[in-house]
């Protein structure tokens, strides 16, 4: 498996390392693998941090954690997963990750879906004040060839 060329900065403005690695306030992701219609990144949540609770109009995710206990909301329900534990996130879920644990958790994430943008990020709330105002959020189906 061949890692796809990443630029030093992503579309949404974050550093990328040599190997990838796309740092977030809360922790980052790398991508793994790519093709028509999926995308898998491993997700790293650091500890005491969460991701927004967000939702996508036009992918689905499916979850498997390889380390750590992270919380996961998915459509109101929270459960906490252990190594090994999985969910699935049906597309227009509402959906959150949550690390309380000391140690980073880390999540294999597979997405399906007609368009895989870190722009169809809808967010409800959010600790680094990305909920409102961004034009993604706002964006028309049409805007995606979907």
């Amino acid at each position: 498996m061949s890692a796809p060329a990443r630029s030093s900065r992503s579309s949404a403005g974050a550093r990328a390392r040599a190997d990838g690695f796309e740092a977030r306030p809360w922790g980052g992701f790398q991508i793994l693998e790519e093709g028509a219609g999926y995308k898998v990144k491993r997700l790293v949540v650091a500890p005491g941090h969460r991701l927004s609770l967000q939702r996508h109009r036009f992918r689905a995710e499916h979850w498997v954690v390889v380390a750590g206990s992270p919380r996961v909301v998915v459509s109101g329900r929270a459960r906490r997963l252990r190594a090994s534990g999985t969910v699935s996130v049906p597309k227009g879920a509402w959906h959150r990750i949550e690390n309380r644990a000391k140690t980073p958790a880390v999540i294999i994430e597979v997405q399906r879906g007609s368009y895989l943008g870190e722009d169809d990020i809808i967010r409800r709330e959010d600790d680094y004040g990305r909920a409102r105002g961004r034009a993604a959020s706002r964006r028309s189906t049409s805007d995606h060839g979907a």
